[in-house]
């Protein structure tokens, strides 16, 4: 099941502007256009474990099915199978089968997924320098 992507509305600022990471995107003309973008991105990348699997075929080039099932820890069989065929059908993942028995199934990053490296590295730094936040958000949904 694909999450529900909701498009953002842009109105006129109010008196106090936007934050200031965000002044560049006031120059751009077609924001419906970038909503839209925004829209395809996080299709392609969102999910529970989309990110995971691009930080580890990132970080390790080319995997086995095994070996990444072992590295993303809680993630079923079928649902690690899912994604995967998800990310090979968005292109983003490439998958390799050799003709052996048993199969050997190996997956790499497309080169548009190599692009997609930002992406994770600086969620990561956000998770770092938040980790105090972080671990408080955990406590506060099962508590």
């Amino acid at each position: 099941m694909k999450p529900k992507i909701v498009s953002i509305k842009f109105s006129k600022p109010s008196g106090k502007g936007p934050l200031p990471q965000f002044k560049d995107c006031l120059g751009h003309v077609d924001r419906e256009k970038g909503d839209l973008m925004m829209e395809k991105v996080l299709d392609i990348i969102g999910g529970k474990w989309k990110m995971l699997v691009l930080f580890h075929l990132g970080m390790n080039g080319t995997v086995r099915f095994g070996e990444l099932k072992r590295k993303i820890p809680g993630v079923t069989q079928r649902m690690l199978t899912l994604t995967l065929r998800e990310m090979e059908k968005d292109g983003i993942v490439n998958r390799k089968v050799y003709p052996e028995v048993p199969p050997k199934v190996e997956y790499r990053l497309t080169d548009e997924g190599a692009d997609l490296k930002e992406v994770y590295v600086s969620m990561g730094k956000w998770g770092f320098k938040h980790a105090k936040m972080l671990e408080g958000s955990k406590e506060k949904v099962s508590g």
